[in-house]
């Protein structure tokens, strides 16, 4: 059982809402407006992508293709190509921004978790109180931040992406041998929107089997019924991608709730958790 801003996270618990906005704020402002509507929705969490565009990639002309939502009414997408670059640039905000941010969640008491790739947003995030450290699927594998992170105390989230059991098997075991057990494992496909064919939600029984920690699953695809599914399946967490305006012509807006649909799907997660019951026979 893991412990967050007072909630609890595991079985037996209620299933943990954390809304993604680090791929689709536009900014200070839009962040906060992002993070109303989750905390008016019932959200337990809002989560942000801390990065370095000039260190995460040496090629400013590498090119990365996306699809984007083209009528809302049919569903046709458009698929677009731009700089890798440019769409980090986009998520980047400087450290006044991170602590104007945080103040903000800690004013509306909803917890605020981010992804990091360095040893120094780390290092920032020891600064600004932040509840929960991500680690992103492409990381599972780098030990030197895994040590660093779970050194932290903070509660370690591990993406999966495309990692082998084993693999995540190894990551696990780093964390724990700086002492920190605080550690959830996220069921992330890849893709935006990701495609089917990938989800394989079963393997959040695996990972409950194989590991004696909360397991979360990140939703990459429109919709709600994955996240259902996955509670279904024992998920203790759900991680969902929240955006302003669907529309928006850039990457992981396709698949993310919009503010009228945010309230909706934090009720169906209760409604189908009051559904599923207890296990026992009620007469």
């Amino acid at each position: 059982m893991i412990k967050i801003n007072q909630k609890k996270i595991g079985d037996g618990s209620p299933c943990y809402i954390t809304f993604e906005l680090g791929p689709t704020h536009e900014g200070v402002e839009s962040a906060k407006r992002l993070i109303k509507h989750a905390s008016d929705a019932g959200a337990d969490a809002v989560k942000f992508q801390i990065l370095s565009p000039d260190r995460l990639v040496s090629n400013k002309k590498q090119m990365f293709s996306y699809n984007i939502l083209k009528d809302r009414e049919t569903g046709e997408m458009e698929t677009i190509e731009e700089p890798l670059y440019d769409i980090l640039v986009r998520r980047s905000l400087p450290e006044e921004s991170w602590i104007e941010i945080k103040s903000y969640c800690d004013m509306l008491n909803i917890a605020f978790f981010a992804t990091v790739g360095f040893d120094d947003e780390i290092e920032l995030l020891e600064k600004l109180g932040c509840h929960s450290i991500k680690i992103a699927s492409a990381d599972v594998n780098h030990f030197p931040l895994l040590r660093r992170a779970a050194k932290s105390g903070m509660c370690i989230q591990l993406d999966t992406g495309m990692s082998t059991l084993g693999e995540i098997e190894q990551a696990v075991n780093v964390i724990r041998s700086e002492g920190n057990e605080n550690i959830i494992i996220h069921q992330c496909p890849s893709g935006y929107p990701a495609r089917l064919e990938s989800i394989n939600l079963k393997i959040i029984q695996t990972l409950k089997k194989m590991f004696p920690y909360p397991v979360a699953f990140s939703d990459h695809t429109p919709g709600k019924e994955m996240d259902i599914a996955a509670l279904a399946l024992g998920a203790n967490m759900v991680e969902k991608t929240i955006t302003e305006d669907r529309m928006t012509r850039s990457v992981e807006h396709i698949m993310s709730l919009e503010p009228k649909q945010m309230k909706k799907f934090v009720r169906s997660i209760r409604d189908v958790e009051i559904g599923l019951g207890n296990g026992r026979r009620n007469l």
